[in-house]
Parts: C-alpha cells; structure tokens; sequence
C-alpha cells in the first residue's frame, strides 16, 4: 500500500504549481534545499522557516497549508484603529473631544502626541464605554439631518478595520484630509459608499486604502432642546394617527 501524502504536503505542491515554479526554483525561494521533491513526496516535513516563508512570500494562509481554512490566502486588513490615545490622571483613557474648529487638524495629525493633547478630553462613567477607544466629534452641516442636528457631538468607538464595519450604520470616517459623519456601504474591498441621511446630499464614493480612522456611532450629545420644525410636524402627524386609531377603536366596541 503506498504511502498518503500529507493534506500540508499536497497543498505546498498546490502552492508550487499555482506559481509556475519547477521544484528547484521553488526550494532556492524557500531556501529548503535543492529541490521540494521529498516534501511534495511526504518524505520529508515542511518546517516552520519554510511556513514562514510562504506566508511573507506569497500571503499562505498556514491554517490552510494544514486543512484547517478554507481561506488560502491571509486576509490583509488595512488598520483604521486610532493612531494616538491619552490617559488621565487615573490612568484612564480619555474621550477626546473634536470640535468642527479641529477637525481639519485632525486628518493631517493623526501621529502628533503634542496637538492630540491639547484638544479636550473627558470621561464618560458608564458601561457602555468600559470597553474600547472612544472619541467625540462634533457634526458639521445638515447632511445628516433630521437624525444629527449641525453642532451636535457624536460618539464614536475604533473601528479596528474595515472588516468589522457594518453596512448601514453611521461612522465617523477619517482620511488624509477630512473627517465626516456618514452612513456606510461596503461596495468593494477598495471601496466604501459614505451616505448621507439627507437626500439633497450626494453619495461619495471612498476609496478604502485613503481610510485612516473609523468610529462607529453608538451615541449622541445635543445641546439643542428645541423641537424642529420637521420633529414637531412628525409629532403632530402621530398624535393624529393615535387618535384616528382611538376613534375606531371606539366604533368598533360599539360605544
């Protein structure tokens, strides 16, 4: 009865064939030896240098290279975690805070320990915030109106890539040179749709390797408690919903 090969040894040949490469040219790359004969073979093993090399090489997927991914190449997420954090006194890490005045700053120094120390910085004890980098940034314009009014502050927690976005939520989204607040779509591994909740807006078309920061919204602070024209019409049309609903509930009992 022959000998089995290996699922690892079968797969490195995968590797080698998909590559063009002849079993001499292969083991100069890896620096196995003369040739890969006796590991296509199963006679001898791959080591953890030749692994190694693979994954720098060629990007494989090791849990692959032994049957344990489908996956046979690393997934390569770009980082959008936040660059710099401050603590407090307490060793706490602090919520800073980014007014509109700051915003443009933002994106040009995102490794500047100095300027990140000089925005404000607060707080917040509640569990909700117990877990995760936080950051405040306040809303510029009315694009994302009747939800964020313009001035108000959003909360945002890292976003460590792109990967664990979610469509449809709303991000603060950090690039070379801007920071906005936008509903996100994922188009493409290149590509991200930035939508703004108000329609006067145009969708914007955000190119994934100019992303340097996301904060995913969770919660808002608003110094505004006036009700809005287009709250208070929302309002009123509920009040007469409920009370036509009241009235046929009347009718029908009869009463």
């Amino acid at each position: 009865m022959g000998q089995d090969i290996s699922i690892e040894a079968q797969r490195f040949k995968i590797v080698r064939e998909g590559l063009g490469k002849t079993q001499a040219e292969f083991a100069q790359m890896l620096d196995a030896g003369s040739s890969t004969a006796d590991i296509e073979r199963g006679k001898k093993k791959i080591t953890g240098k030749i692994v190694t090399e693979l994954l720098r090489q060629f990007n494989i997927n090791p849990l692959w290279l032994y049957g344990n991914s489908y996956n046979k190449h690393l997934e390569t997420s770009q980082s959008t975690a936040p660059k710099i954090i401050t603590m407090d006194v307490s060793e706490r890490e602090n919520m800073i805070m980014v007014p509109i005045k700051a915003s443009a700053g933002y994106a040009n120094n995102l490794q500047d320990t100095d300027w990140f120390n000089e925005l404000p910085a607060f707080n917040i004890p509640l569990p909700q915030y117990r877990e995760g980098s936080y950051r405040a940034f306040q809303v510029k314009g009315d694009s994302m109106l009747p939800v964020l009014q313009p001035n108000e502050w959003v909360m945002g927690r890292a976003v460590e890539s792109l990967r664990q976005a979610n469509d449809g939520k709303i991000y603060v989204v950090v690039t070379s040179d801007t920071v906005v607040v936008k509903k996100l779509r994922k188009d493409s591994q290149e590509r991200v749709m930035l939508i703004s909740l108000n329609n006067e807006y145009p969708i914007i078309e955000q190119d994934v390797a100019e992303i340097s920061e996301l904060w995913e919204v969770n919660s808002k602070l608003s110094f505004d408690l006036d009700v809005h024209e287009g709250q208070e019409a929302m309002i009123s049309l509920k009040q007469g919903l409920d009370s036509l609903r009241d009235e046929i509930a009347s009718i029908k009992k009869g009463t």
